[in-house]
């Protein structure tokens, strides 16, 4: 070689090239995702890879924070412990431990790193809240549309809420409180 340099230029090709060559000569195939991994041929610790993963796919959904999270995966008999970056209270990534087997979350796969379970988490919250305060609205919408009808109309039919604590003045002060914020509303519309 004379002190001269090796080329590596095509390496990452022909490494490609035979990988794709062995694919083909012993019928192999490269799963597109987690789901399609056949999981009973599975041995330690990918089996308990993607038990874990499993479990967190199938949890994740029904849960709003981490505590929740934390313990339906404790009843699934994985244990969690979060990273902590060096000396300080901020957490930088999560660990998952089954079976005597830890993995970090970045490890078992990319949707189940600290960032990405802790985004999902915010928007799980996120949703039950607009959910809630949509069944709230529409109460309230139904209420008021029944108090606007009412003033609309004067006091030609008395229409009163069903419930027994009634408070007229309180009604006549909500009903103040619509119409400045329709008049609010006026204003900024173009």
């Amino acid at each position: 070689n004379d002190g001269k340099r090796i080329t590596d230029k095509n390496e990452r090709f022909r490494s490609t090239k035979v990988c794709m060559e062995l694919t083909k000569k012993y019928g192999l195939y490269i799963a597109s995702s987690k789901e399609n991994v056949k999981r009973e041929r599975l041995r330690e610790p990918d089996k308990t890879k993607y038990e874990i993963y499993d479990a967190i796919k199938a949890i994740i959904p029904e849960c709003r924070n981490w505590k929740e999270l934390t313990a339906k995966l404790q009843k699934s008999g994985i244990t969690t412990e979060f990273r902590y970056n060096g000396d300080t209270n901020k957490i930088q990534g999560i660990r998952f431990e089954k079976n005597s087997y830890a993995f970090n979350g970045s490890k078992i796969d990319r949707t189940c790193s600290y960032s990405k379970i802790d985004y999902q988490l915010q928007q799980n919250s996120r949703e039950q809240g607009v959910s809630i305060r949509q069944s709230t609205q529409s109460h309230t919408s139904e209420h008021s549309i029944i108090e606007t009808t009412g003033a609309a109309l004067g006091s030609l039919f008395d229409i009163q809420p069903e419930s027994s604590d009634y408070d007229a003045d309180q009604v006549e002060y909500l009903r103040q409180q619509s119409l400045k914020k329709k008049k609010k509303r006026k204003g900024f519309r173009i």
